[in-house]
């Protein structure tokens, strides 16, 4: 259970997700430690609370007496730390497993009520991507550490400033054709940030949180998307009318090794190996609606932030899908 005398330790509060899922916190009065390498960066989430109730905090996470020093007094703590490309000693290894473990070890040894800890859909031990490989891993080790350990797996997250449609959308707007990895049959489902942070508050906020304990929640909107028909909406909505190129999944590969070495890293061959496989929920895993939560429609959420792509201008009617 949360009150004005809890105290939430977010990890990675400063990306899209995170931001969200403070916003709503802040709603419940607790205070909000905001753990980030960069505290200035964070400064932006203080005007959600209220005078000192967002806290930015100085904490590398590779580093047990910095995390320690974060978790300390803690009542909750959300883990959102993760990367999906390796750099240097970045380390898929690194972050989305040795973090994990370390920041679920600490939060036992400080006795903390609960710690929320987000994976990612489709991750599994055997999956053919590194990326896949780690996140499991990242997930088994943290509730091996923390029996108060909850697991969320969002799907593919949307919304203002998402990675994802913005990227593309902004992709359609300068290439001849959008490529299509393995024709665009891989299967997706989506999930909208703000269910995500919904879900979060819902779980931190309930008067019974040992029903938690251990458990996995997959978070996605009911209906499975292949790529392209993600493509589709999003041009849809967007008044683009740009075709498609399909690449073999060898063809990608290849050109995921050679774009990997560029500094934004656009793709890489492990992303490539990710969409081999459909990242969609399993039968009968609970779901938002087990949290309290009703999963908010793509279409409903996409118009709100995909105008400023629309061909002529942000007011320009959209394109009426066929």
């Amino acid at each position: 259970m949360i009150s004005e005398n809890s105290i939430i330790t977010v990890f990675g509060g400063t990306g899209f997700l995170g931001r969200h899922i403070i916003w709503q916190l802040a709603k419940t009065g607790a205070t909000i430690r905001v753990a980030t390498r960069v505290p200035k960066r964070a400064l932006f989430l203080k005007p959600a609370g209220t005078v000192g109730q967002i806290i930015p905090f100085f904490c590398d996470i590779n580093d047990d007496k910095s995390v320690r020093t974060v978790l300390s007094g803690a009542t909750h703590a959300v883990n959102l730390v993760s990367i999906m490309n390796q750099c240097g000693k970045n380390t898929f290894q690194r972050l989305n497993v040795d973090a994990a473990e370390r920041v679920a070890r600490i939060a036992s040894d400080e006795q903390l009520d609960m710690l929320v800890h987000v994976s990612a859909l489709g991750t599994h031990t055997e999956s053919l991507s590194q990326y896949g490989r780690s996140k499991a891993e990242g997930e088994k080790r943290a509730r091996a550490a923390f029996a108060r350990t909850v697991t969320l797996r969002p799907g593919v997250v949307f919304g203002p400033e998402d990675n994802f449609f913005n990227r593309f959308a902004a992709m359609a707007r300068i290439a001849p054709a959008l490529p299509l990895i393995g024709g665009g049959r891989t299967k997706l489902q989506p999930v909208y940030v703000g269910d995500i942070a919904h879900a979060v508050l819902n779980i931190i906020a309930s008067p019974d949180i040992e029903k938690f304990d251990g458990k996995i929640f997959e978070l996605a909107q009911p209906r499975a998307y292949s790529f392209r028909e993600l493509m589709d909406v999003m041009q849809a909505q967007t008044g683009q009318t740009r075709g498609y190129v399909s690449l073999p999944f060898g063809i990608a590969k290849i050109m995921g090794g050679f774009a990997s070495l560029l500094p934004n890293k656009p793709l890489t061959a492990d992303q490539v190996k990710s969409l081999q496989r459909d990242a969609v929920m399993t039968a009968h895993a609970p779901g938002l609606a087990d949290l309290g939560v009703e999963a908010t429609a793509l279409e409903s959420i996409l118009p709100t932030y995909l105008r400023q792509y629309r061909t002529g201008g942000a007011y320009m009617p959209k394109k009426q899908a066929s």
